[in-house]
Parts: C-alpha cells; sequence; structure tokens
C-alpha cells in the first residue's frame, strides 16, 4: 500500500491579491481521480523562521509582544525570520539577543513546524537555548518587549494562561518539554 498518494497536477497559478506583505494565489489543482479544484493559498517563501525557547536559573524566558490579529499582547516565546544567508542557530541567536537581550553558549535544534499548511508555506524552526548570557542587539520592535520568567518545573501550567494560546508557542512549549524529560 501506498503510503503517498499522487500529487495533484497544478494546471494554473494567479495571483489574486497583493498587499505590502503577502500575496494571495489561486491554483487550479487535478486530482488523481480526476476531480479539479480551486484553492487559494499565500504566495510560497522559501524563508523560514525561528522560535526560541530560552532557558536560565531553571526558569523559561517568554515574552510578552502585540498580536495585531487578535488586537491584544500574546505570551510568548521570541521569534523571527531567518535572514538570506544566514544559518539556523544564527539566527535563534540574533533573535534571542535582539528580542531578550541574551546570547546562548548551547543551542538545540528540536524539530522544524508547519503552520496551516493548506494556506501557507511557512516552516518555524523550534530551538531550545541554554547556558545564556547578557548581550543584547538592536532589533526591528517597535516597542520594547517585557520577559516574564517561567519556573521549569511549572512550564506545562503555561497552558493555564489566558495569552498563551499561539499553537506555535503551544507546541514548543510540548516539544521543549518532552526534549527536557529525555535529558
Amino acid at each position: 500500500m501506498d503510503k503517498h498518494p499522487q500529487k495533484p497536477k497544478i494546471h494554473k497559478v494567479e495571483t489574486v491579491a497583493r498587499s505590502r506583505l503577502f500575496n494571495v494565489e489561486t491554483v487550479d489543482l487535478e486530482f488523481s481521480n480526476g476531480a479539479r479544484r480551486i484553492y487559494e493559498r499565500m504566495q510560497p517563501s522559501d524563508r523560514e523562521a525561528v522560535m526560541i525557547v530560552p532557558i536560565i536559573d531553571d526558569h523559561l524566558v517568554l515574552i510578552r509582544e502585540y498580536a495585531v490579529g487578535i488586537e491584544d499582547y500574546e505570551l510568548g516565546f521570541p521569534k523571527g525570520l531567518i535572514d538570506p544567508g544566514e544559518e539556523i542557530l544564527e539566527a535563534a541567536n540574533r533573535e534571542l539577543m535582539e528580542e531578550v537581550g541574551f546570547g546562548a553558549r548551547r543551542m538545540d535544534i528540536l524539530t522544524k513546524l508547519t503552520m496551516a499548511p493548506s494556506y501557507f508555506s511557512s516552516k518555524m524552526n523550534i530551538v531550545v537555548a541554554r547556558d545564556l548570557y547578557a548581550q543584547r542587539r538592536e532589533g526591528d520592535e517597535p516597542e520594547p518587549l517585557p520577559q516574564v520568567r517561567w519556573p521549569i518545573d511549572r512550564m506545562m501550567e503555561l497552558l493555564n494562561e489566558p495569552d498563551f494560546r499561539e499553537a506555535r508557542n503551544v507546541s514548543a512549549l510540548f516539544l521543549a518539554h518532552a526534549w527536557l524529560v529525555r535529558k
């Protein structure tokens, strides 16, 4: 039995809307059974992102950042796009310095996640950062990002926090918890 079905044939891809940040495309597909559908997606990008789970003194370091989509502040881990030519761990350390004011001497890549792959091509690399040292770099944030230190021994209680709901943060929490248990 074949685990992976035959990919649909793409007949046409057309940009139907543009903004400063996003291009929306329609994709005319034909499936192996002859069914045709037109899907919409954000234009694919090769750029990936990183999300860092920083650990210092038996605490996780989180930030509060304004999320315009929900028009509120969200508690989460530092994150950002990987710059062209930058390696995953290099980007993770840069984002950590920009958003939290720490560098890391030890980092481990846990996995790569996708988000809503029916609509987006985005990939987020989840990284644990340890052995932190004070080091700040200028970033592109419009305001300072308040830090919240959360005890590792209570890390799963973050799931009870009303402003810790973003799916990538929740995934990173579970992945980091499993990684710490194995360690």
